[in-house]
């Protein structure tokens, strides 16, 4: 039986030092392979994931994430690739890469020319057609080739699953009492929600914060912040109208006041004041 990680907490991480790179030839790359992404599902939470990641990392330049993208790993994949073989392997449907430039501009991941890093967080979106080959061949690579620290994946339904590597192993990272997996690479925990994002309502991976409040979307920034200007607004109008009443409040009490000095004089009793 597997060992199962528990819950962790945000910690500094030793990896292994990647290996020195050579100089290796030219080769032109492609960019991709022009296949459309399984369903409608899988762009949507790609585009999730990328903006929830560059939200709460938003303060940092020390890293880049992409997803859909090539990785390439060795000049016999790359060739491979532009030969057309379908078995070669073209990259994770998510990945992070830290401790480089994420201001730099990428059309694809070239291990090589990124001081031989390869990622150290990749999601795969399950689906029917890949679910198998993403859970064993391509979990295997990612722990023997990549050595990438936290491997996700997650189906659109009930199919979560997480692991950090051990050795040359993956091991299970062991869920909190919400089903979520703490990721030590982002500092937040991966977890299933249901809801409606960008007009569409599915069970979306979402990013959660050591305190459990939610990594927000941009919509729903705008909306928080809507919501707070109107509440301001309406907070500011019952404070007008409270004024108002208390200006009404002793304008009558100054025209009751003159009334009753009225009818003191009319009996000839002079008020006070």
């Amino acid at each position: 039986m597997a060992t199962l990680l528990t819950e962790a907490r945000p910690k500094k991480r030793r990896r292994k030092p990647t290996a020195p790179v050579p100089r290796l030839p030219r080769i032109k790359l492609l960019e991709g392979d022009g296949e459309p992404l399984e369903s409608e599902w899988h762009v949507y939470q790609m585009a999730l994931l990328l903006e929830l990641v560059r939200h709460y990392w938003s303060e940092r330049d020390d890293f880049f994430c992409a997803a859909n993208m090539f990785v390439y790993y060795s000049l016999h994949q790359a060739r491979a690739i532009k030969k057309g073989s379908r078995s070669a392997f073209r990259g994770p449907d998510f990945f992070i890469v830290t401790g480089v430039d994420g201001r730099k501009p990428r059309k694809y991941w070239v291990a090589w020319e990124e001081d031989g890093k390869y990622p150290d967080l990749v999601v795969e979106l399950l689906s029917p057609t890949t679910a198998d080959y993403d859970k064993h061949e391509k979990k295997e690579f990612y722990a023997k080739v990549f050595h990438t620290y936290e491997y996700f994946w997650f189906d659109g339904g009930h199919d979560f699953a997480g692991f950090r590597l051990m050795g040359e192993e993956y091991v299970p990272i062991e869920p909190n009492e919400h089903g979520w997996l703490w990721s030590e690479v982002l500092g937040a925990y991966l977890g299933v929600w249901e809801g409606l994002y960008q007009g569409r309502r599915y069970r979306w991976l979402r990013l959660f914060q050591q305190n459990g409040e939610i990594v927000p979307t941009h919509a729903e920034r705008a909306e928080a912040e809507r919501q707070r200007a109107e509440q301001a607004m309406q907070q500011a109008e019952a404070e007008r109208q409270r004024a108002e009443q208390a200006l009404q409040q002793a304008e009558a009490e100054r025209q009751r006041a003159e009334q009753l000095a009225q009818r003191l004089r009319e009996l000839g009793v002079e008020p006070d004041g």
